[in-house]
Order: C-alpha cells, then structure tokens, then sequence
C-alpha cells in the first residue's frame, strides 16, 4: 500500500507493507532518536508525536499514520536542547539511550500542563523506563527547567507592563 505522512514537516510517500510498524518507517528514515527498547509499547524509548500526541511507534502500524504529521526529536531540535541542558545538569542522562522518549513525553507534558505537580510529573512519566538512573535527576531537571521558564515568563511580564507605563 502506499502510505503519505509528514515526517518532521518533510512528506514521505513510500510504499509499505501492512505489518510495518511506525518506528521502522521512521529509523529508516534517518529518524534515529526513535529507539527500539522493549518493544511492547511499555517502555517508552520509540515515543513520538502523531498530530502532536504522544505515541509509542513501536507498537503503531505506519497504515494508522497515513495522511498524519509524525514529529520526532530530530523535528524538536530547539525545544528539546534547552531541556536537555537542564537534564544533563542534574546528571540525568546517564547513557542517554532513554533520553529522547523521556524529552518527548516531557515536551508533551510542558505543552499540557504548564506548571505539574511531582506526582503529576511522575504519573505522566510513568510508562519511560531508565536503567541507569533513580529518576529522581530527571525530576530535578524537570522541576529546574520549568523554574527557568516561570523566571523567563515572568521577565518577559515585567518588561511588558514596564513598556505600557512608558506609553502612558
């Protein structure tokens, strides 16, 4: 069958077989941060955006993807960089080999809720699994990073109110 997706904001039109599964089309596409872990959907380390929810592409057919937009890590460069500073800050990336499903569903959370609890935090993150680490780095990374960007909120609050009392 052929199948037509965005990867990354790039249309791919390729011919596929039925049983092909989303993080193959995507590996084979360059896309290398999807990695295959455990296969069962349960680990998280394939995550990537269909439509801009979080899906696990190892246990997604590319048929249910036709016509979509698939975002991986490799399309989130500039977002998933400044994270990932804050990540690697709290010593949190270890081997690295679960980082990029771990940034994906923690850019997922950030565009869902801007300002988690850590249970929330550990509830959505919950399907991410990490051999190397106790997560509690990653919960300090995420929690460093969203007090950057409540200070960068806030200045940029500032700097409006202060440019309409110039104007009046």
């Amino acid at each position: 069958m052929q199948i037509k997706l965005w990867i990354n904001n790039k249309m791919v039109i390729k011919e596929a077989e039925a049983d092909l599964l989303l993080i193959d089309l995507l590996r084979n596409n360059g896309c290398y941060s999807v990695k295959r872990g455990c296969e069962t959907g349960n680990c998280g380390l394939c995550t990537v955006f269909v439509d801009e929810k979080p899906v696990l592409s190892c246990s997604t057919l590319v048929a249910r993807v036709n016509g979509k937009k698939v975002t991986t890590l490799e399309g989130l460069q500039g977002e998933a960089e400044d994270f990932g500073t804050y990540i690697a800050e709290q010593g949190a990336e270890q081997c690295g080999f679960c980082n990029p499903g771990f940034i994906m569903n923690a850019i997922a959370m950030f565009r869902e809720n801007q300002n988690p609890s850590d249970e929330e935090i550990k509830e959505y993150l919950a399907g991410n699994l990490c051999r190397c680490s106790g997560y509690e780095g990653q919960l300090r990374g995420i929690r460093a990073y969203m007090d950057y960007r409540q200070s960068i909120a806030a200045k940029e609050a500032e700097l409006a109110a202060q440019n309409i009392s110039e104007v009046l």
